[in-house]
Order: C-alpha cells, then structure tokens, then sequence
C-alpha cells in the first residue's frame, strides 16, 4: 500500500497486518540541508520521529518516497539532500537500513525514443540519478510511476490493445527483446536511461500505476478492469530486459472527487 501523506488512522489501521506500506515525505524543500547544524536537518529527523518510530516495525513500512514527480525546479535539487537527511534521520533512530529511502518519478523524466534500448533521461539527468554514490549506498530503488494510458491518449497512433496487454498487431523488437505491450517498453526505457548514467544494478519498483475509469479517450470501467487485471497477471514476469518480479503499486484505491485539473484525474478508482 501507498500513502501519499502520513495519517495516524491508517496507520495504527495497519498494525500487525505485515502490509508493505509506501510513505510518502512531502514537502522536499523543508526537509533538504546540506548542512547538519541547519533547522532544515532538524525538521527531517522531526518528521521521522513522528511519523515512522510511533509506528516501526509494528507497521511493515518498506519505502519512504521523498516528494511525487517533483516539478518545481526550485525543488528538484533538493531531492537528493532531502532523501540524505531522511535516510540519516532513520540512522540515528536506529532504523538504518531497514527502510529504503527513494523519490517517486514519472515518465516526461525520460526522453523519448523509438526503441526502449535508445531512452535517456531528458538533458540534464536529475541530480539524483542512481550513480549518485548515497542513492547506491542506501540500496535503495527507483520509485517510478508509469501510466500507458497517457501514451495512449496523447497519441492516436498508439494501439488500444497494446496499452492494455491485450493481443495487438503492435510489437517492437529491440535488440533481441520483444515488446508485445506499452508497459514494458515504458519500464524497460527507465531501465536503459539508467544504465546510461551508471546505475544497472538500481532496481526499478513501480509505484503507481492505472487505468482511468471515465471522462478520457478510451477510459472507461471495462478498461480499468482489463488492464488492471491484465497487470496483475504479467508483473510476477518481469520485463523483457529484467525478466524478474517487477514489484508495482495500483493507483487508487478511491477516486479523487475533490483532485483539481483534468476531470480524468479525478476518476482512477480501480475496482
């Protein structure tokens, strides 16, 4: 499970059920410093004494996601400092190692190519690419989250069938790898624009993904379903490049009636 705020209810609900949990640590800018002494390196360790010691090991929390798809540039340097406090703060609660510390990421960090060997991150890479030193030591993976249906509906080229791992007349071959759906050719780009950058042996986790239930081109409730179901049954195989249990987050559990922008933002309940 992911919970994009920490919230006392959940989590005390949580207790006991050995239920991997994805906490999120918003607010990236107040939690980053590069200096110890600062009141910023206080509010990181306050936010781990508040939010992970009440609750650890009771509640099975696995990863912390410093900031989602961060797009503020006045941000986005703060990533990494954030994510060194953070995992330090677990330290000197006696917590080190035992929660992964990462960011969760989403595709325009990419850049598009053809053919998933060929992706790279956009030019710049972000200063917390996974050769960073502290982001190798940490052992932590890469949170990304990955939506085929936005390939989709921004591109009528794009095969219905092959978003939703349906039988498609879409396949890309791409040196000896077969891609028969969107997915993998989407996770395996993150794969490729990482080994460029040095980190092959940085694991991928995928922490959101869905399908729309309506108020977009092909969203709709018999989609949802398919591809969800349709996921579930072909994440345990990996992708083509990493043909291994591809660990992955289904996004959400409960539409967002209240969320601004797109009104198909507001409509990715997936039962």
């Amino acid at each position: 499970m992911r919970i994009y705020l920490p919230n006392d209810t959940i989590l005390h609900a949580l207790r006991g059920t050995r239920i991997a949990v994805v906490l999120d640590a918003p607010g990236v800018r107040s939690l980053a410093s590069n200096d110890a002494t600062n009141a910023s390196s206080s509010a990181a360790q306050a936010w781990v004494q508040a939010n992970v010691r009440p609750y650890y090991p009771d509640v099975n929390i696995k990863y912390i996601a410093v900031g989602n798809e961060v797009k503020d540039g006045a941000d986005k340097p703060k990533i990494l400092p954030a994510m060194n406090n953070i995992r330090d703060a677990l330290s000197a609660a006696g917590l080190g190692g035992h929660i992964k510390v990462s960011t969760a990421v989403e595709m325009s960090l990419v850049a598009g190519s053809p053919l998933p060997s060929g992706s790279a991150f956009a030019d710049p890479p972000p200063s917390w690419v996974p050769s960073s030193s502290s982001w190798r030591a940490n052992g932590s993976p890469l949170l990304a989250n990955v939506y085929p249906y936005y390939a989709y509906k921004n591109d009528n080229g794009v095969d219905l069938n092959f978003a939703l791992f349906r039988p498609s007349s879409t396949t890309i071959d791409d040196n000896g790898h077969t891609y028969t759906n969107l997915f993998d050719a989407m996770v395996d780009s993150i794969y490729s624009a990482m080994e460029k950058e040095g980190g092959s042996d940085v694991p991928v986790v995928i922490s959101e993904t869905g399908w729309p239930s309506a108020d977009g081109r092909g969203a709709s409730k018999d989609n949802a379903r398919v591809y969800n179901q349709n996921l579930i049954n072909h994440v345990g195989k990996g992708t083509p490049k990493r043909p291994v249990a591809l660990e992955t987050y289904i996004f959400a559990m409960f539409d967002e009636n209240q969320k601004k922008g797109d009104a198909i933002e507001r409509n990715k309940f997936t039962s």
